[in-house]
């Protein structure tokens, strides 16, 4: 939001300050500043009021004209000029030989055969409006040679403050309560808002006007007639443009600039348009062209704003097409309302139209200011327009009230909350001039909270503390450092698994970490043939292509797969991130945090990649749990599944997670020639097992002798059962060496390993051992490859 030193100076005076210094303060005490200050007529000069004195067409142009113009030097100045708008007598901005218009200086130089001594202007280029319709129309009686500058405010100091630091302060979304923070901080006064008594017309016929539905806190309403001029002026225009908006007409810019001014939006409209006002919600869907001309759709839970049962505006967003302030209109119906915040946030969601009136409403503004807004905009226009009648009285219905906030503190507990001795009379002085009422008994205090700081900021004592203490400065405060017990904190189990994998595949074998979003996102997931499967979705999404929340990592990872081949033949990602698998009992969302791991390869098998990942997974494990990881067939339910190649993970008999290789149609979309496989593990599930101890063993000082033995076998699993029912205290260990598959056949070579701690076993007793091994699996069908 662009704030105007100017418009600040109207209700606070500034004059001997360093205005640069004050804006600092402010972003130190009250909302961010951003990093650009713009010194807006800094870099304008030699530009002034000048007359035309003639008119001739340019003989050989049909676009030029040769003026002659009074810049009240004595003398006529011969000047060539483009703009349709010119026309004898008419006093316009002109650029003399030497002005500084920007970067730009003016200087003589031959126009189309004739020589220009300067430069008529319009209002976009000496930067006081959007304009560049013609040249600039001052209508105001001035002398000619006036500098422009002494006639408008053109020279200000625009600063912006971050609107997302002014969140919870619906008071400083207008210069009026920004004006009070600087009032503050400089320790002068705050002059009151000018207006006028609006109950002079109280004897004047109200406005059919009624509130239907709860979602409307307070709307007032005036009605007026007899609105002859039609443009604002030009100071009102040019403070407008110094903060983001532009100039429409008189009474469209009178609207605009009180809610800049307030921070309360109003909306005006035609009153030949508008009789009886109801504001409510309608049973059925239809569509509602806005101001802006887009058709909408309006929903059962918009709340509008009718002429009887037409709708003519949707509240707090924007007014309707139909019922706009036209060139002809004589006669407006003023609203001044508040309404429930959150019901104006949801629509303008709903709608995806965010306006300047609902970014205000959504931060409960104070319905306290409707009528003040009303007569401040009555003051303004009769100043403008003094014809101007008021032909109805101040129609207003008060719907809901916010709570009154008081609050009872002493100085203890100021001191107790700051560390440092904060006077009584800052107290006081601070509170009284941010508008607190302050009631002060010795060391105790009672405040009374104004409503424009009660509607969703100031509700506790401490909310006060923040309030004596950014005023007095937080740069102000004396470092010391504080004494206080400090105990040790334990990180949660899931944590310190958590920390441990990243640790091991990053540092171990060299993976890369990832970090996504948790939406599926549906654009990038049709490009690879997968589905966005069914799950919880985003409410009043405004983009569909991230409105399903993912149940599982492995698509995103897939999907960042595929932005990647380009970059390297082989690698790895991995993440731990969340997913929400359904609605639990309590209706919430049913969130997991899971690790996922994709490698990619152009290089290696598909079967070399899965039996990679495999080992890494049980490798890591291992390393934290200590124990071994079997496996069990899966059946494929997903689109990026491969139909076969799916294994669970299993650890102490729980499924912790899942391995698996990408499904045929997707690892081609992503490549032809590379293979892809993923596992997804539940770290809670992993966390919730206990790690067996580790157990330390004096490795043996005597020989062991290792036994290789190759079987016609699918699965190692049935080999490895039948060995360990016939297990001998001399073997150690059991495990695969290689297997083979010629297309025809699949061989399984077994490498058994032979121990002893007390002495050196004799080829004789392995022997018998292998022996029974190879007739026991003889038995169940199992042979030695031949």
């Amino acid at each position: 939001m662009f704030i105007s030193m100017n418009w600040i100076s109207d209700f606070v005076d500034l004059s001997g300050l360093d205005k640069m210094d004050l804006i600092a303060k402010f972003s130190l005490s009250t909302a961010e500043v951003e990093n650009d200050i713009f010194h807006k007529g800094e870099d304008l000069s030699g530009v002034v009021v000048a007359e035309i004195k003639s008119v001739e067409e340019h003989p050989e142009s049909k676009k030029l004209h040769l003026l002659k113009v009074d810049a009240g030097d004595g003398k006529l100045t011969d000047v060539v000029c483009g703009a349709p708008n010119v026309r004898v007598g008419m006093k316009t901005a002109f650029a003399k030989v030497g002005a500084q218009i920007g970067d730009i200086t003016i200087a003589p130089r031959p126009l189309a055969g004739f020589d220009s001594f300067g430069m008529c202007c319009s209002e976009k280029e000496i930067g006081i409006s959007d304009n560049n319709d013609g040249i600039m129309d001052i209508l105001e009686d001035v002398a000619n040679g006036t500098d422009i500058k002494d006639l408008y405010e053109i020279d200000d100091i625009i600063f912006e403050v971050d609107n997302k630091s002014l969140t919870n302060r619906p008071d400083l979304w207008g210069h009026y309560g920004i004006a009070r923070e600087f009032a503050t901080i400089a320790k002068r006064p705050l002059k009151e808002l000018p207006t006028i008594d609006l109950s002079q017309y109280d004897n004047l016929e109200k406005i059919d006007l009624k509130i239907e539905d709860e979602l409307c806190q307070r709307y007032s309403s005036i009605k007026v007639e007899n609105v002859e001029k039609n443009v604002a002026p030009m100071n009102m225009r040019i403070r407008l443009y110094y903060c983001g908006m532009r100039g429409i007409n008189l009474l469209t810019d009178l609207t605009n600039y009180l809610m800049l001014e307030m921070g309360q939006p109003m909306h005006a409209f035609d009153s030949r348009k508008v009789g009886k006002i109801r504001i409510k919600r309608f049973d059925k869907p239809f569509t509602f062209t806005t101001l802006d001309g887009v058709e909408r759709n309006i929903d059962e839970n918009t709340l509008m704003i009718c002429n009887d049962n037409t709708p003519v505006a949707i509240a707090g967003i924007m007014g309707g097409l139909d019922s706009e302030i036209v060139d002809d209109t004589t006669t407006l119906t003023l609203e001044s309302a508040t309404f429930n915040a959150a019901s104006i946030r949801k629509s303008a969601v709903r709608l995806a139209h965010r306006t300047d009136a609902s970014a205000r409403y959504e931060k409960s503004l104070d319905p306290e200011m409707t009528t003040v807004a009303i007569a401040r905009f009555m003051k303004l226009l009769l100043e403008i327009d003094p014809g101007v009648k008021v032909v109805s009285a101040l129609t207003d219905e008060y719907a809901f009230h916010y709570p009154k906030v008081a609050l009872d503190f002493d100085k203890a507990f100021v001191d107790k909350y700051t560390g440092i001795q904060i006077t009584n009379e800052h107290i006081v002085d601070t509170l009284t001039a941010l508008g607190f009422g302050v009631t002060q008994d010795g060391d105790n205090f009672h405040v009374d909270v104004p409503s424009y700081r009660a509607t969703k900021d100031i509700s506790l004592k401490a909310d006060i503390i923040e309030e004596i203490t950014r005023i007095y400065g937080y740069d102000n405060f004396e470092l010391s450092t504080t004494t206080a017990p400090l105990y040790p904190v334990r990180m949660a189990e899931d944590k310190n698994v958590e920390d441990r994998i990243k640790d091991i595949l990053v540092k171990r074998f060299r993976i890369h970490e990832v970090h996504s979003y948790v939406w599926q996102y549906a654009d990038e997931y049709k490009k690879l043939g997968m589905e966005v499967e069914d799950n919880i979705k985003l409410a009043n999404s405004t983009n569909p292509n991230i409105e399903t929340l993912r149940n599982s990592i492995i698509p995103t990872q897939l999907c960042q797969v595929n932005y990647n081949t380009g970059y390297a033949t082989d690698f790895g990602i991995f993440e731990v991130g969340h997913v929400v698998e359904g609605i639990k009992a309590d209706g919430l969302c049913d969130e997991k945090k899971k690790l996922c791991i994709t490698l990619f390869s152009k290089t290696k098998s598909l079967e070399t990649l899965y039996l990679e990942l495999r080992d890494m997974i049980a490798e890591v494990v291992d390393d934290i749990r200590h124990k071994p990881l079997t496996y069990k067939k899966l059946e494929a339910k997903h689109s990026y599944e491969h139909p076969k190649n799916l294994n669970a993970i299993v650890l102490d008999e729980t499924v912790i997670g899942k391995l698996g290789v990408a499904h045929p149609l997707v690892s081609k979309k992503i490549d032809k020639k590379a293979s892809i496989v993923f596992a997804e593990i539940d770290i809670e599930n992993l966390a919730n097992i206990v790690a067996e101890p580790i157990k330390y063993v004096e490795p043996s000082k005597y020989p062991s002798i290792e036994v290789d033995l190759s079987f016609v076998a699918e699965k190692f699993s049935e080999i490895n059962d039948t060995i360990k029912e016939s297990a001998e205290s001399i073997l150690r260990k059991v495990g695969v060496a290689d297997i083979y598959n010629d297309g025809n056949s699949k061989s399984i070579t077994v490498r058994l390993l032979f121990g002893d701690d007390e002495r050196t076993l004799t080829h004789e007793e392995v022997q018998t051992v292998v022996d029974k091994i190879i007739e026991k699996l003889k038995n169940k069908g199992i042979n030695l490859k031949a």
